[in-house]
């Protein structure tokens, strides 16, 4: 089997388990979700070892280098080998004000319990 010498970023990151499907990682290109060394990416644009790809998705980026190159979809243990992860850890969560949580399995709150939540976040209405 030959060695691959390029791929197309949407199908290098389906093969390498960054997207779920083809498609969403195509879709995902197209909207903008998915940088090349610092470019925008079409699905089509082609990635070699040593190239940065940085895909969006929600609240966090991922930040991989290209390692190695595969075209068709691997288990998990290969596909970490095909790329090293340099993405930032998450930061710490803040401390939340505790917000007033009802007991599990205890229902909807009534009309009166409804009242006092509203009038304790200070949505009065009247």
């Amino acid at each position: 089997m030959a060695e691959v010498v390029r791929a197309r970023v949407d199908a290098w990151c389906w093969a390498v388990r960054l997207f779920s499907t083809r498609s969403a990682a195509g879709k995902a290109c197209r909207a903008g979700h998915v940088r090349v060394n610092g470019e925008r990416a079409k699905p089509a644009t082609l990635v070699v070892p040593g190239d940065e790809v940085v895909v969006r998705g929600g609240a966090w980026d991922r930040t991989v280098i290209v390692q190695r190159l595969i075209v068709k979809r691997v288990g998990a243990p290969v596909a970490v080998t095909c790329y090293l992860d340099r993405t930032p850890p998450p930061p710490p969560k803040e401390q939340v004000t505790v917000v007033a949580q009802r007991d599990r399995g205890s229902g909807r709150p009534t009309k009166r319990e409804r009242r006092l939540t509203e009038r304790l976040r200070g949505h009065t209405n009247r």
